[in-house]
């Protein structure tokens, strides 16, 4: 699972981060950092739970499991291949 980061909906009310702590990191001003969040099987129900208490809808789920990179095999970024 991974949780898509959208910064510009996030208004720092720190609701993820109460949830679970270790899976959401805010900046010190208590908005989440920018990235995705991979998240582990075992954390997926708190991680849940974090992204849907946000009540800006800045933590979109991604159910499906990210793609394995494999190491050196460069990766476009838009996507093309």
């Amino acid at each position: 699972m991974r949780i898509i980061v959208h910064n510009a909906k996030c208004q720092g009310h720190a609701r993820c981060w109460a949830q679970a702590p270790h899976i959401f990191v805010l900046d010190d001003e208590g908005y989440i950092l920018p990235g995705d969040i991979e998240v582990p099987e075992r954390e997926q129900p708190l991680a849940s739970r974090g992204a849907r208490s946000c009540p800006e809808g800045a933590l979109e789920i991604d159910p499906t499991p990210a793609a394995p990179v494999e190491s050196g095999v460069l990766q476009p970024r838009d996507g093309r291949v």
